[in-house]
């Protein structure tokens, strides 16, 4: 087994195994794709940032989810376009430490935004009275900073944990690095029983932020069944909130399904749009679902959109 072990330098990507007419074509479609998640997120941001009215609680919290989703999609869809392009599939051994914490952190500060946003629409509609003193501009500083510096030291952790571990191959059987895929290169086994007990108590952490948005929403239905203004309020509000936590935790789950129960059954390109799909999928989507959704967003794009063609 030492005879196995060396320094490894670099880590080659070897989930990408399309011919390369088939990679000409994935690699427009891709670069679409990052195109359009660009477009709908700055628009969204832009908008948010401009307009004075839109400066509340609820639009800030969209307005940095939105950031993260910027910030996730970067550390992946560069490098893939590039490795679509390119006849080998490598990555730095430091680089590849530095997609999987912005991966991870995007994912986890995903939820905790969601989290966050669940507790503001909580105080919104159960505790209207007390909005602004418990919304308060320091609370909300506050809260931005959790949902973004919690995530990247909780990763940051486990990838430190990663980091020790000597590896016995620099081959990861994905599109990008993933924490668990280069754990499972370890030479010695034994030495991972540490990053799997701290892999599952950062799991069990966001779980929690589960619960908690589940919590808030028994809060909210409760108070919004007698009350039709509650009910407008919960439909126009909290609606978007919950199909953007319904496409995260479905993607999520299907991934974390795919990494931890692989299944010989699945063709190596599903289960490359199964990891990509939380990279695709939510940063998509959000912007959409709160644009159309949200009133004072709307009102604002169809302002500027009609602005522009008059």
């Amino acid at each position: 087994m030492m005879d196995n072990v060396s320094v490894i330098t670099i880590f080659y990507l070897s989930g990408l195994n399309e011919k390369m007419s088939e990679r000409f074509i994935l690699f427009f479609l891709s670069l679409l794709c990052y195109c359009v998640i660009l477009l709908v997120n700055i628009t969204l941001i832009v908008t948010i940032t401009l307009d004075k009215n839109l400066h509340e609680p609820m639009y800030i919290l969209l307005c940095a989810f939105c950031m993260n989703s910027l910030y996730g999609t970067t550390g992946f869809f560069p490098k893939f376009l590039w490795d679509l392009l390119s006849p080998v599939h490598v990555i730095s051994y430091s680089g590849c430490f530095l997609q999987v914490q912005v991966l991870y952190s995007f994912a986890a500060s995903d939820l905790s935004f969601l989290a966050v946003m669940a507790y503001d629409r909580y105080v919104a509609i159960c505790r209207p009275l007390q909005y602004n003193s418990v919304m308060s501009k320091q609370r909300l500083i506050k809260l931005l900073c959790f949902s973004w510096s919690t995530p990247f030291c909780v990763m940051g952790i486990n990838i430190c944990l990663t980091s020790r571990l000597k590896l016995c191959s620099p081959y990861i059987a994905r599109l990008f690095c993933m924490n668990w895929f280069i754990v499972a290169l370890a030479c010695f086994p034994a030495e991972t029983m540490v990053n799997t007990i701290v892999a599952y108590i950062s799991i069990l952490f966001y779980v929690s932020h589960g619960v908690f948005i589940v919590w808030s929403y028994i809060f909210l239905i409760r108070t919004c069944v007698n009350s039709i203004e509650n009910r407008a309020k919960f439909m126009q509000t909290c609606v978007p909130h919950l199909l953007s936590l319904i496409t995260f935790l479905f993607t999520i789950l299907f991934d974390f399904i795919n990494i931890r129960f692989e299944s010989t059954y699945l063709s190596q390109p599903l289960k490359n749009f199964i990891s990509m799909e939380f990279l695709i999928i939510p940063p998509i989507m959000n912007p959409l679902i709160y644009g159309f959704k949200l009133t004072k967003i709307r009102k604002r794009l169809q302002d500027v959109f009609t602005f522009k063609t008059s």
